[in-house]
């Protein structure tokens, strides 16, 4: 009962909070199916018991929120269904459509005590979000915009986003680095969060990151193990489809599920079921490249053997022809040197002998001219000062003359000259 002080009525606060426990209880009496965003499960292991923290966003603000409870026997019984139904149990991050009742414990204030939770609802949600952003996406011309990249001859630089201890990294890893044909593919890891709403702006952080250094790589590929559709359900995000659709460098995704195709994946240049499939992808371009190549190379081998065999069958036949020519012209020459030979042995003896008849003319001649045969024909050489006297003017009165006859010389001295 309320005391009374100076005139006034004073409530214990146990009192109130009775109070307002009896009036809820008497208000809501019934269970009520709520639709909220469960921001985070809060699961007790030791306990089982869960207790989610609820909110309503508009505009990205929370605009209500309030706690819950989920006792481990309805948890259980809840998990199973979710299992069931979306392969995957509940998580935080999803928005749901829970039946609860309206509690109030004057120690634990105001909560919601879940029953039960549509885990058709979260499909639902899903879909409605896919659709939504599948539309804005066409509408903005940004669907198919990262498929209209030219891709790389050979993708040997790939930046990957994805969690370093995830079990679809290390297929992927084993496939590429053990290949046998010997390719090699430089990877350089941005971790990230690839699950939950925490995921979205995560791989937009490393996605802004790798734009800035576009020029390294050759392809980006967003690499994540299996799971189910509500842990996909961040994959289909305006915000994080179009960061994808409008990158820079050919995004390839390799998120590990085979149905229900996210909208990240389906603006994406190459979705591949699993990584192992977006490795052996990869391998598949080197082969691409590599294998036209190798029969390019065999069919020169080949045809450069052939070119081999045809051009030496061709320097053979050549060189035995060039043989027989030299052979010939050889004999040829030999001949016609033979017969200049002998012409010019014919020509040479007339030619001595013409020369030789000439001679004798010569000595005949010179034999003429000797002064030795003048002065046996009774000529006599008369000389002054050493030199034939030939002129008269030559001489004067008193000078000394020499007379060479045949036996002998006579010297002289001029008297007078006429």
């Amino acid at each position: 009962m309320p005391e009374k002080v100076a005139n006034k009525t004073i409530f214990s606060l146990l009192e109130v909070t009775k109070s307002i426990q009896r009036t809820l209880a008497d208000r809501y009496k019934n269970l009520y199916w709520i639709k909220a965003e469960m921001n985070k499960l809060n699961h007790y292991k030791h306990s089982g018991h869960c207790y989610p923290e609820l909110v309503e966003k508009k505009e990205g603000k929370i605009v209500a929120e309030i706690r819950s409870i989920i006792w481990k026997s309805d948890f259980e019984r809840i998990n199973n269904s979710f299992i069931k139904l979306l392969h995957e149990p509940l998580r935080d991050g999803i928005t749901i459509l829970f039946q609860a009742g309206i509690s109030y414990d004057p120690l634990h204030g105001l909560s919601l005590r879940i029953v039960d939770i549509d885990p058709t609802f979260v499909l639902g949600e899903l879909e409605r979000e896919k659709k939504e952003s599948i539309l804005r996406l066409h509408q903005e011309g940004l669907f198919e915009a990262n498929k209209r990249l030219p891709f790389p001859l050979i993708p040997k630089r790939l930046a990957i986003i994805s969690v370093e201890t995830s079990k679809g990294l290390s297929d992927f890893y084993k496939i590429i680095n053990q290949n046998p044909w010997g390719y090699k593919i430089e990877t350089t890891l941005y971790p990230a969060l690839l699950q939950g709403d925490k995921s979205i702006p995560s791989i937009i952080k490393q996605l802004a990151v790798i734009a800035e250094r576009a020029e390294a790589y050759d392809a980006v590929a967003i690499i994540r193990g299996g799971g189910g559709e509500v842990g996909l359900s961040s994959y289909n995000n305006y915000n994080l489809a179009k960061a994808i659709a409008i990158f820079p460098l050919p995004v390839l995704t390799g998120i590990g599920h085979s149905t229900n195709e996210t909208v990240s994946e389906m603006v994406s240049y190459k979705n591949a079921i699993t990584p192992s499939e977006l490795a052996d992808f990869l391998i598949q371009k080197f082969h691409n490249f590599s294998i036209p190549l190798d029969r390019l190379q065999e069919q020169l081998v080949v045809l450069s053997k052939n070119k081999f065999l045809v051009e030496n069958s061709k320097l053979q036949a050549f060189a035995q022809s060039l043989s027989w020519e030299s052979k010939n012209r050889l004999q040829q020459e030999n001949h016609s040197i033979r017969i200049l030979n002998q012409r010019l042995q014919l020509s040479s003896q007339h030619f001595f002998k013409d020369k030789y008849g000439e001679l004798d003319n010569i000595s005949r001649l010179i034999n003429m001219a000797d002064p030795i045969q003048l002065l046996k024909r009774g000529f006599s050489v008369t000389r002054i000062n050493g030199k034939a006297l030939q002129s008269l003017a030559e001489v004067k009165e008193g000078d000394t003359i020499e007379t060479l006859l045949l036996d002998g010389k006579v010297k002289s001295t001029v008297t007078s000259t006429q």
